[in-house]
């Protein structure tokens, strides 16, 4: 491998306290009622609007409410996106160790673009990123492989030298129709049976297993 593109949520960082704290201060502003922390694992996945939509009640889940309660998320996420959120045990040195091995490293992510790319300079600030893409206007989010192909564009490294690398049925579907290596990690935001079932090349259940594999391969 001589590319490989991380997801960020699930992946490379543990943020779902402050998805769901920040979720919950939206919701709680409009009056509407809020969700455990272990309930956004299955809310995340497609950008913040799929994730408003699975947070609100059935009879408010329209383009109204998901403005609301974007007005609110984004100003309080922007302050609060690294509260509680953290690097997964490993992957600081995993990236450093790909970086060692000229191995180029991506980010593509369904976090809005200005939160992903502080998250990912303030927590990995050793690591030259080939480029750090989130979800921006007019470009389709994951699964759709647009983003994966504008990373593999930039870097002119071949789809047969790149790995997807992400936690969710979401990247699984994202690898696949990029056309590259897909690799699931189990530390994320949803079970392992759901990774197995896409049929990725590889599944890591920690930060060493995947150093093995994209050293290895």
């Amino acid at each position: 491998m001589k590319l490989a593109i991380f997801d960020l949520d699930g992946t490379l960082l543990d943020t779902i306290a402050d998805l769901a704290a920040a979720t919950n201060h939206a919701l709680s502003h409009y009056g509407l009622p809020t969700h455990k922390e272990d309930e956004y694992k299955f809310f995340v996945g497609n950008g913040i609007n799929k994730m408003f939509e699975r947070a609100l009640p059935e009879d408010k889940r329209n383009e109204e409410y998901i403005t609301k309660l974007r007005s609110q998320f984004v100003p309080y996420y922007d302050t609060h996106n690294s509260d509680l959120s953290r690097p997964y045990n490993g992957m600081v040195e995993l990236l450093d160790e790909l970086q060692r091995n000229n191995i180029a490293i991506g980010v593509a992510s369904n976090k809005y673009q200005e939160a992903a790319v502080k998250l990912v300079l303030q927590f990995f600030p050793g690591i030259d990123f080939a480029l750090i893409l989130g979800q921006r206007e007019g470009v389709p989010p994951k699964p759709d492989p647009t983003i994966v192909y504008e990373i593999i564009e930039h870097t002119g490294i071949s789809k047969d030298e790149t790995v997807y690398i992400g936690d969710s049925c979401v990247d699984m579907q994202t690898g696949k129709n990029a056309g590259v290596k897909t690799v699931g990690v189990s530390w994320g935001f949803r079970p392992k049976a759901e990774l197995e079932s896409y049929n990725p090349d590889f599944i890591a259940d920690d930060a060493d297993e995947l150093k093995k594999y994209l050293l290895r391969s």
